[in-house]
């Protein structure tokens, strides 16, 4: 749909994908031609692995942003000071103990999916631990509930760290060959012998404040419990599996020490990486290669990544309305992908206010399945496709284990089992649903007419010599790689 009143007065007419597509990208263009910092893809909910992210090279621009530093930010960050990778990958499967800084039986990053593995492992003789002022219906199913005062987490946490480290209960070789105690010591205790025992003796000194009592009062639960839950971790070593996301993490101030410390106790037993312990994300995640990749942006966008935010984990897409407000800059082109800020951020009415100012935003495209606050002040809402109305290549870190799901569109996929020729899906599909791989690839085809923006050159098909890349060229990459997989696992075997 076009908007054809002002942005907010509900006036809409029907446009084909045709019409969008060449309005669409002709303000693309012309952006383009001027400055690369004024063309954005705003994501709520993300899509095909790493698709828009190539698109958004291949333009050339630094044109992504998120919802992630008011969605899991702070439990990123902790997890990203430790080893890089931001997300952990639990296998409460084969854990002794598994903690819980969540309601994750119900809710929650990757709550179905981690359910079923908790579930698994406390049928195996695992302890729960849950860490919830609530009690939810995960806490009710827990050995140990912990109903913390908010915010507090990571006073407990640091308090069982304590324990485990005064009762010997660390995992010695693993800390040995894997923390950098020994730079710690030359850096903040120069006079100290380079020594193990020694960096243990003086962590302990550093962690003196954090005692049981200490940890009760600022939590407000018994001290016996975190005494005794501390052994249990303890006791646990290599198969204690933890998790956090939003709660604990995002919802307090500090919340990045909660996944920080919370990681701090894998780091103590020396389960990380191990079988019942907590892993990396991207161990467990499957990312898949395409056949071009175009080069980083050589533009650096300051509205998603304002200078003076230096650390900041992701974008700072909350202050977006502000920024521009502030004169930091406008944009040409806005797309979002369903991302419904009117709603779901803290202050919708900024955003309404930036997404009616048709100075500073010259064209808002909504892409979206449903329809939404935010989709309201669009001037092009353009229908998305279900996971059952696209072909979709998904991986996530929901178990101890790399797994791929591939989606395909039904009535695309009958329609070729009908013997129909298809050309796009949105052919088939209800309401002319189309599939956002194609409509990427429609719009960046178009946004380089000429070949002179170096757009086109990464939308040429693998297969057809100087032919536009289809739908099916993404597909059968993909569909090729378990083959190269399975050739080369069997020539090492």
């Amino acid at each position: 749909m076009k908007r054809v009143g002002k942005r907010g007065d509900g006036k809409w007419e029907r446009i084909s994908w045709d019409q969008a597509l060449d309005e669409i990208s002709e303000k693309i263009a012309n952006s383009l031609r001027k400055s690369k910092e004024k063309v954005v893809y705003h994501v709520g909910r993300p899509g095909h692995e790493g698709y828009a992210e190539r698109v958004l090279k291949a333009w050339g621009i630094d044109g992504h942003n998120s919802h992630t530093n008011i969605c899991s930010a702070g439990a990123r960050t902790g997890y990203a000071l430790w080893h890089k990778y931001d997300r952990p990958s639990p296998d409460h499967t084969n854990a002794e103990v598994i903690l819980l800084a969540s309601s994750h039986l119900e809710t929650g990053h990757y709550f179905n999916p981690h359910a079923q593995r908790i579930i698994e492992g406390m049928m195996k003789g695992a302890k729960l631990i849950v860490m919830d002022p609530r009690l939810s219906n995960t806490a009710s199913m827990a050995d140990e509930w912990m109903p913390t005062y908010p915010g507090s987490e990571s006073a407990v946490f640091m308090a069982i760290a304590k324990i485990i480290l005064d009762e010997g209960l660390y995992d010695r070789h693993f800390m040995e060959n894997w923390v950098n105690w020994d730079d710690y010591l030359k850096n903040l205790h120069p006079e100290d012998p380079i020594e193990f025992d020694q960096f243990i003796e003086r962590l302990s000194q550093e962690w003196g404040q954090y005692t049981p009592e200490f940890a009760a009062a600022e939590s407000q639960i018994d001290k016996d419990q975190i005494i005794r839950v501390a052994n249990l971790i303890g006791k646990a070593g290599k198969k204690f599996s933890t998790h956090v996301w939003r709660g604990p993490s995002i919802g307090n101030l500090g919340g990045w020490q909660v996944s920080r410390t919370l990681h701090l106790l894998n780091v103590l037993t020396g389960s990380v990486g191990t079988e019942g312990g907590t892993s990396p994300s991207a161990w467990n995640k499957f990312h898949p290669s395409f056949f071009d990749s175009p080069p980083g942006p050589d533009a650096w966008n300051e509205l998603n990544w304002p200078k003076e935010y230096t650390l900041a984990h992701y974008e700072m897409s909350q202050i977006l309305p502000h920024l521009i407000k502030d004169g930091r800059g406008t944009l040409d082109v806005y797309f979002t992908r369903v991302f419904n800020p009117v709603w779901t951020y803290p202050d919708g009415f900024s955003w309404i206010e930036m997404l009616t100012d048709a100075e500073k935003l010259g064209c808002h495209i909504a892409l979206t399945p449903t329809w939404n606050e935010t989709a309201f002040f669009a001037d092009y809402v353009l229908p998305m496709g279900h996971a059952s109305e696209r072909h979709d290549i998904n991986s996530y870190e929901t178990q101890s284990g790399v797994w791929i799901a591939f989606r395909q569109p039904v009535l695309r996929e009958k329609a070729r089992r009908d013997g129909k020729k298809i050309k796009f899906t949105y052919e088939v599909n209800p309401g002319e649903v189309w599939e956002e791989d194609e409509f990427w690839i429609e719009l960046s085809w178009r946004i380089d007419k000429d070949g002179d923006l170096g757009i086109r050159k990464h939308f040429m098909s693998p297969y057809r010599k100087a032919k536009k890349l289809i739908l099916m060229n993404i597909i059968n990459i993909f569909l090729k790689t378990p083959k190269a997989l399975k050739k080369l696992l069997l020539k090492k075997i």
